[in-house]
């Protein structure tokens, strides 16, 4: 269960900093592109952990070609058949990207363990070869960063049950979320053993405490700043061109056209 962090974040105080937070991963996502840095942020926890909340915030002012967010969805029969790690591979960085995994290949450790979807011989092959697999990752020069989002039992009910009674959030409760109620010590117990196989020098766990969702969007992003050795960059300057003269041309009769219908004025 995570721990009681008081007072939630007061909005005011949050939207300011989280506000400068974004400034600086602006400079984070331009240092990535001249240094041709590659960084992969993993982003794990319990259902309605807050992981979502997080990548949108990191996400809100990044170019999408840049900083891009990897949500896989079941492997195909085909990907069964494959080595473990092999589709996640395909999604790692190139020279100046930065990928966010919205869950990763730690879904083995987790859902698969928990709910039966792997052996156990899958499982522990899994959890010998993680280690190895990450530290090839950082060996080659990846910045590789992995974030728990701890909730509590009753937080994340609160918020089931939020998804329950919303028509707009709805979509984000599956039968899969539910049953995460039942299997709650099962989950708890899978991650404990995850953390001792994986937490390692070279690529530790941080743990978000996340009940209060201001406070651990806060805190994620500055932990993630302060871990990248990024200095702002200075960007070419773009001077815009004087808009040359009318050369005659007319735009065609608006009626040629079809136009989307102003809904916008039923509203004024």
């Amino acid at each position: 269960m995570a721990e009681d962090q008081g007072q939630r974040l007061a909005k005011k105080a949050y939207e300011k900093e989280l506000l400068r937070l974004q400034e600086e991963l602006v400079k984070l996502q331009e240092w990535v592109r001249v240094e041709g840095a590659r960084v992969v942020v993993i982003f794990e926890g319990r259902d309605a952990a807050g992981k979502g909340g997080a990548i949108k915030r990191v996400t809100e002012y990044l170019n999408p070609r840049i900083a891009r967010v990897v949500a896989l969805p079941t492997p195909t029969e085909r990907q069964k058949t494959q080595w473990y790690f092999q589709r996640y591979v395909e999604q790692l960085p190139a020279a100046g990207e930065i990928v966010l995994l919205d869950r990763s290949w730690y879904n083995r450790a987790g859902v698969e363990r928990v709910m039966g979807f792997c052996t156990d011989e899958e499982y522990w092959q899994f959890m010998h070869q993680c280690p190895t697999f990450e530290r090839m990752l950082t060996e080659s020069g990846i910045l590789l960063r992995k974030y728990w989002f701890s909730v509590s039992d009753t937080e994340q009910e609160r918020r089931f049950r939020d998804r329950l009674d919303d028509p707009m959030k709805r979509w984000k409760l599956s039968p899969m979320d539910v049953q995460s109620i039942e299997h709650w010590e099962d989950y708890s117990r899978a991650k404990d053993e995850m953390f001792v196989y994986t937490d390692t020098p070279d690529s530790p766990w941080n743990v978000v405490e996340s009940d209060d969702k201001r406070r651990a969007r806060i805190n994620m992003i500055a932990h993630l700043l302060s871990t990248v050795p990024y200095h702002e960059t200075t960007p070419p300057r773009i001077e815009l061109p004087p808009r040359p003269e009318p050369r005659g041309y007319q735009r065609p009769p608006r009626d040629r056209q079809k136009y989307v219908p102003d809904h916008a004025a039923s509203l004024e």
